[in-house]
């Protein structure tokens, strides 16, 4: 997983217990912190999936084993 999105994962988790804590006091301002989990969760995601989707496209473009390449060049 990349840093960045363990780094948006840790401020998911600390927005919920920011909005939680703010909820129970009687604050709207949770309201600023449940969009801020939005946000964070947003970047968690996309930056998750960029990476295995990275991930993916380097494995599939990995060079063929050295049996694969004489028997292609043997054609």
């Amino acid at each position: 997983m990349p840093r960045i999105a363990l780094y948006a994962t840790l401020v998911c988790v600390l927005a919920t217990a920011a909005a939680v804590v703010s909820f129970v006091h009687g604050s709207l301002l949770g309201v600023v912190w449940v969009l801020m989990l939005g946000v964070a969760s947003n970047i968690a995601w996309f930056h998750w999936r960029k990476a295995r989707v990275e991930k993916a496209g380097s494995e599939a473009s990995a060079p063929a084993s050295a049996s694969d390449a004489s028997a292609l060049t043997e054609r």
